[in-house]
């Protein structure tokens, strides 16, 4: 008689639970069922399909559709892709000499460097790359698109382009590009003064030693009497997060917010904060973003806007700004997958989001740049840092566009040491 109490009331039990938790037994059934739909296409793919197919290829397939219905960030990756992935220690390579980024599931160009294969050949910020050898770059893995651009120098490479027409219903314009590689030795920073009292650094990737690049760049320019600073970012396509932390504690302190990050699961939840060792706490900046502006540059611009530390000029940035987590798999594929989004210290997302068109870092004073002067800028960077030696320098530099961003950043600071100077009329 005991034991039948024991056993009604475990029955019992285990009715309260299913009651009081229906959506449990509702979720596992839904689940379920979404999977058997899965598994009966793969099975009628190989019991019908027309010719024999390998079946791990499909349930690759099916993972890598899974996946492209996220972003543009998260990626399955078959073994071969990672291990290739895992193995890129590259430093120095062969290569057409660009920044790319995905965009709309296309590989996009963020910047060509100056006198590379890629600057010679014209190519833009904005164009597409959407075809590599032949083969399609749509949803294509950055890194493996990256691998298949690069190789050993002299050797060439076909590609295709797609390039935004001026007109909003014409189509987009392609072009047939064999580029021959050469080793690219990038900088990730220059630097200069523009004038007497105005230092200007243009950090073109946060990549490695970017940080100690930077001091050097600022002790040089406090040399030469700066006293106030341009910080560029433009085409900039991010990097190390510790990288845009560390330069952003340069100019602010006092536990400011840089940074923070938050997913779904509470330990994606983490902050990243200002120290008191800010050695130009006080100096004036402006900070320049474009269209091309992301993730780690953002970041920066974002904390310096949002703690009222710098002024921000130019375009809306990117919106990239998505934290990926590496899952290597039991069959030594991996899922690259979005877990968390960056926040600025105000709690805005800095991720762009097409359906309600947010994200990204709008600037405190807008200046759009035409096409034609933006690509003039672009094919002129490497007079402005490499001035030639012949005779024709001095030619070439009346020939120079004017940059009005970079302009209206001057300005803006000439006009703060006016006003900072204005004091009231004695009485």
């Amino acid at each position: 008689m005991k034991n039948a109490r024991k056993l009604v009331f475990v029955t019992l039990s285990a009715f309260a639970i299913g009651a009081a938790f229906p959506y449990v037994n509702f979720a596992l059934d839904q689940t379920y069922q979404q999977l058997k739909v899965m598994v009966d296409v793969l099975e009628l793919i190989k019991d019908n399909y027309v010719e024999k197919i390998d079946p791990q290829k499909l349930v690759y397939g099916a993972a890598k559709g899974m996946v492209t219905e996220l972003d543009d960030f998260s990626q399955f990756m078959e073994p071969d892709v990672y291990e290739r992935v895992k193995s890129d220690t590259e430093g120095e390579f062969g290569g057409i000499g660009i920044r790319v980024d995905t965009k709309d599931g296309w590989l996009t160009v963020v910047t060509p460097l100056p006198n590379t294969p890629a600057w010679k050949a014209q190519m833009l910020p904005g164009d597409k790359i959407i075809k590599i050898e032949g083969a399609s770059t749509k949803d294509m893995i950055i890194d493996e698109a990256i691998k298949k651009l690069r190789g050993k120098p002299g050797t060439q490479v076909k590609i295709t382009t797609a390039r935004e027409p001026a007109a909003k219903d014409a189509d987009w314009i392609q072009k047939d590009l064999t580029l021959t590689r050469e080793l690219i030795k990038a900088e990730n920073v220059k630097w200069r003064m523009l004038d007497g009292h105005t230092g200007y650094i243009k950090i073109v990737e946060f990549t490695g030693h970017v940080t100690e690049n930077v001091e050097k760049a600022m002790k040089e320019l406090k040399g030469k009497g700066m006293d106030s600073l341009v910080l560029d970012l433009r085409y900039n396509p991010g990097g190390l997060l510790s990288a845009a932390v560390d330069i952003s504690k340069m100019f602010m302190n006092g536990n400011k917010m840089i940074v923070y990050t938050k997913g779904r699961k509470p330990e994606n939840y983490q902050e990243f904060r200002a120290d008191g060792s800010a050695p130009y706490e006080n100096l004036p900046v402006v900070v320049l973003i474009n269209r091309y502006s992301a993730s780690a540059s953002e970041i920066v611009s974002g904390a310096m806007q949002d703690n009222k530390r710098a002024v921000i000029i130019g375009e809306r940035s990117f919106g990239k700004a998505s934290v990926q987590s590496m899952i290597p798999l039991s069959d030594k594929s991996a899922l690259r997958l979005t877990i968390a989004k960056y926040y600025t210290p105000s709690g805005k997302s800095i991720q762009h989001d097409e359906n309600n068109e947010h994200g990204g870092i709008y600037p405190d004073i807008e200046v759009k740049v035409p096409l034609e002067t933006e690509k003039k800028l672009i094919q002129q960077a490497d007079e402005i840092y490499f001035p030639g030696k012949d005779e024709k320098a001095d030619a070439k530099k009346k020939d120079l566009v004017a940059d009005e961003v970079l302009n209206r950043a001057v300005e803006l600071l000439k006009a703060r040491d006016v006003l900072g100077n204005l004091k009231p009329a004695a009485k």
